[in-house]
């Protein structure tokens, strides 16, 4: 029986979680760095930029953090990366090298709900632009009102609206997305361009907006902002740093994703993100107080046509990325709990209704709870998933994986009836320290409603949540398999 005809008869695969033949395996540098650049020229990443002036930063203390997390998400980023280059396999595939066969469906859904929620909150940036189209042709419309579990009728109806436009392209296939990703590359650079002018000229110059001051009192309070902005910064793209196999699997050479992505990722979200900085800084000195959401501040624009053009281009800008970063992994990552079960348009549909699920405007609605109750969250669940799936590709495996073994019961990553229980293990060891501190800033709890027993310094542990389960669980981990030894 040949290799192909072994895997081809196994339960463990489908064609999109089959290895990529080397034939198959096109993608150059350009073509990672285009990428990068057009995910990174997504509306969440001015709004990360600018909620960070909203919370107190000045601009190059706001541009400084983006610039770091980015380069510290890189390097997992492209050590993950590797075994997609190597084996030509996905991100769910490679997690049964260090789950297990059925293990790995533990990691690959708790990264398919975090595309979820991207899904959502994308989503909800499109119905909200949706809204303020018709509200610029129909001043009377009051504003959005999210205080309350949900938005009001029209708005709510925009969304379900951009919603089924979404649910129709999945329906229609991916292939349908091309020509909306080509506007977007061409769209938001311009678009970034216009605002970035008229935020200069409004605030009669950069002068003003660069000599607006840090509103942080002391190092002390700077710093107790700046470490949680830094994990929500790494946090936003912890994400595609486990499921970076999911692209890296097409790749000419090693050398073609590594210099790709270091050339796309940190340079783009460095550059829009200081155009978030500039124009939220510009709308504080114009309006008295900053705008942090760029739809709402679009909306303020006297010329109807202007507030036309940019919610349209936002409306397809949105449409486009929200396909492409956050369909792709969790149609993936569902089609791994049944490979002849669910496909990727059954992927597809399962995370448009778990993200309707999650109440995407209640997450967007405020940037504190974009930065503290969403990106520092699931940090703190994707953080200790790339620790130790990064020391058991390179310190236990030394990079040598078994391709014909990872869609193989009963083979070396079978473990324990398909689980690797000292996985397990470590993931709960790196996940369980940022309880408290989330408990206590999703406000589900109060400092005085939990155990006294619990030492105050284990609450600020939270603030750092990717780095603690980073390296707990890779600690973890590595001991564990180093006893089984």
């Amino acid at each position: 029986m040949s290799e192909t005809k072994f895997i081809a008869d196994t339960s463990l695969i489908n064609e999109d979680l089959a290895p990529v033949p080397l034939s198959k395996r096109t993608w150059g540098t350009w073509n990672y760095a285009a990428l990068w650049i057009s995910m990174s020229l997504c509306i969440p990443t001015y709004t990360m930029a600018s909620s960070m002036i909203n919370n107190g930063m000045n601009w190059w203390q706001a541009v400084l953090t983006i610039f770091l997390g980015n380069a510290i998400v890189l390097v997992p980023m492209l050590l993950n990366g590797h075994a997609g280059a190597k084996y030509g396999i996905p991100f769910p595939v490679f997690a049964r090298a260090s789950f297990g066969t059925k293990g790995a469906n533990i990691p690959a859904l708790l990264r398919a709900i975090v595309a979820c929620g991207w899904f959502g909150i994308q989503t909800w940036i499109g119905g909200e632009s949706l809204y303020h189209l018709i509200r610029a042709w129909n001043p009377s419309l009051e504003a959005i009102n999210t205080s309350s579990l949900f938005p009001q009728p029209l708005p709510l109806l925009c969304f379900v609206v951009f919603w089924l436009l979404n649910m129709f392209i999945i329906y229609k296939g991916v292939e349908s997305i091309r020509k909306l990703l080509v506007f977007k590359a061409i769209f938001l650079p311009i678009a970034a361009i216009a605002l970035f002018c008229w935020a200069v000229i409004a605030a009669k110059g950069l002068g003003p907006i660069l000599r607006e001051p840090s509103k942080f009192a002391d190092s002390r309070s700077f710093f107790a902002f700046f470490f949680p902005a830094l994990t929500a910064v790494v946090g936003f793209w912890a994400t595609l740093s486990l499921n970076i196999p999911d692209f890296t699997r097409y790749s000419k050479s090693q050398q073609a994703h590594i210099r790709g992505q270091a050339i796309g990722l940190p340079p783009s979200m460095t550059l829009f993100a200081f155009v978030g900085v500039v124009v939220t800084s510009a709308s504080a000195i114009i309006y008295g107080s900053p705008e942090w959401d760029p739809v709402k501040l679009a909306s303020h624009f006297s010329n109807k046509l202007m507030v036309s053009f940019a919610m349209i281009g936002i409306l397809i800008s949105t449409l486009a990325t929200n396909i492409a970063a956050n369909i792709v992994s969790p149609a993936n990552d569902f089609s791994n709990l049944s490979p002849k079960k669910i496909n990727f348009k059954m992927g597809g549909y399962i995370t448009g209704i778990i993200g309707v699920l999650i109440f995407p405007w209640k997450l967007y609605a405020d940037p504190n709870g974009y930065i503290f109750a969403w990106l520092i969250a699931y940090s703190g669940l994707l953080g200790p998933i790339g620790g130790i799936m990064i020391v058991d590709y390179y310190i236990i495996r030394r990079k040598e994986l078994v391709v014909d073994e990872l869609y193989r019961h009963k083979g070396r990553y079978y473990f324990n009836n398909g689980f690797n229980r000292y996985a397990i293990l470590a993931l709960l060891a790196g996940i369980i320290p940022n309880i408290p501190g989330f408990l206590v800033s999703a406000k589900l709890f109060t400092l005085d409603q939990l155990p006294e027993s619990i030492p105050s310094w284990l609450y600020g542990m939270y603030h750092y949540a990717w780095f603690v389960g980073f390296f707990v669980s890779s600690f973890v981990y590595w001991i564990l398999m180093k006893l089984k030894k």
